[in-house]
């Protein structure tokens, strides 16, 4: 019955947030280029909740979107192009909704003028683009302004749990499936233009993400990648895959995604990150010296993209006492075996054992821009969770792997450089 009353609790915080604090004298101010549906829950109703955070433009090509789109989100200022918002000089913070294949234009723009940039995944269209962005000199310096890709999972406290439970070294297969129903996306929105690096791959570009976070390293081969693909003229465009890959020391993982989904299969593993270890010894200073305790352990963890609205992470170990084999050749005769099974949860800071304020109805995107207001203060950031460029790279790196293995061309690069 808790479970019943918090989830119903916070879903209701979540569609009905209660008043945010006063806005401090300093907050940062942000601008949005684009009045892209994924603002108002990736930005505007997290900063109504955010002391150090003010909405205070918009900026679209169609200034009376723009001025509709202010006004019914309560933005004072409204820009009829990106670069009179970039030149306004009281903007301290960019947020970059755009279509994927604008990214990383506006995103040098924006660091050129001296703002704060918090970009919608992917960053860019391609590992040359993220090179380029990531490894420019703009952000090679001390006073150098922030960038962050938009990875909201990773800030939630659930995730920096889900990957605590994990034996990194001993990590045999991880997979990882995310499912978006078609009724969600239509047939002619703008995940299925090629010129705007449109696909599957880049839009569920979480599912990369995961398991580089699973293994913290880097894949060594997509040993397959099977693709369905948009009809003519959208062919070029994945709207579903299936990709296998070889990590360090014989471990293998498995990602699936799809954008043309149904609603079952959104509920019924929609979401969801498995990761199984190999058998590996255990000290156990209790037991007598011809004697060994092994573990198999396997962890799951259950919405972790949308884990506020409700989540699980589920730890199931195997032990096994057995006999030491002469050489430590084989398996020796099993003595006794026993399994364990641990659910947690963590909704808050708090919940996670971390220090910090939080609320459960808190959205993955408010721990996300928390973590960027903090990086900008000079602040630690209570998990400690971060997406660096290098990091940033490497992913894009993992989705151009993928798309070479199944034989669909790499998302076009800009031909933008800054002068």
């Amino acid at each position: 019955m808790a479970g019943v009353f918090g989830f119903a609790q916070r879903f209701w915080q979540i569609v009905s947030p209660p008043t945010g604090p006063p806005k401090n004298p300093d907050a940062l101010k942000f601008g949005i280029l684009g009045a892209a549906n994924i603002a108002p829950p990736a930005i505007i109703v997290p900063a109504k909740q955010h002391g150090d955070v003010i909405i205070q433009a918009v900026a679209a090509r169609n200034k009376d979107r723009a001025a509709a789109f202010a006004k019914k989100h309560g933005i004072p200022q409204v820009f009829d192009s990106y670069d009179a918002l970039l030149a306004d000089p009281s903007i301290d913070c960019v947020f970059i909704p755009l279509p994927n294949g604008l990214h990383y234009e506006w995103a040098l723009k924006a660091l050129a003028a001296g703002k704060h940039v918090l970009c919608e995944k992917p960053s860019v269209s391609n590992t040359t683009e993220a090179e380029l962005l990531f490894r420019h000199s703009i952000l090679q310096k001390a006073d150098s302004p922030v960038l962050l890709e938009a990875f909201h999972y990773r800030f939630h406290p659930a995730w920096t749990v889900f990957t605590s439970f994990l034996d990194r070294p001993n990590i045999v297969h991880a997979k990882v499936n995310m499912m978006i129903p078609k009724v969600v996306i239509g047939d002619d929105n703008i995940r299925w233009d090629y010129s705007l690096a449109g696909g599957a791959l880049m839009d569920l570009c979480y599912t990369s993400s995961v398991l580089r976070g699973v293994f913290g390293k880097e894949p060594e081969e997509c040993t397959s990648c099977d693709v369905k693909t948009q009809p003519e003229p959208n062919q070029l465009c994945d709207n579903t895959f299936d990709a296998t890959w070889k990590f360090p020391d014989g471990a293998t993982a498995e990602m699936h995604g799809t954008l043309v989904g149904s609603i079952a299969q959104m509920i019924n593993g929609g979401l969801v990150c498995e990761v199984m270890h190999r058998p590996t010894i255990m000290a156990d200073d209790t037991l007598p010296a011809d004697q060994e305790k092994v573990r198999t352990r396997k962890v799951r963890t259950n919405n972790f993209l949308v884990p506020t609205i409700y989540h699980r992470i589920d730890v199931d170990d195997t032990f096994v006492i057995r006999k030491k084999t002469a050489g430590g050749e084989g398996t020796g005769e099993v003595i006794k075996t026993w399994k364990t099974k641990e659910s947690k949860k963590a909704y808050t800071f708090r919940e996670g054992g971390f220090e910090g304020e939080s609320q459960p109805y808190w959205l993955t995107y408010r721990y996300q821009l928390d973590a960027f207001v903090d990086r900008i203060r000079g602040r630690n950031i209570p998990t400690g969770a971060w997406v660096d460029g290098e990091d940033s790279i490497k992913t894009m790196k993992m989705i151009d792997m993928a798309y070479g293995k199944c034989g669909l061309p790499l998302r076009p690069t800009s031909s933008f450089r800054l002068a």
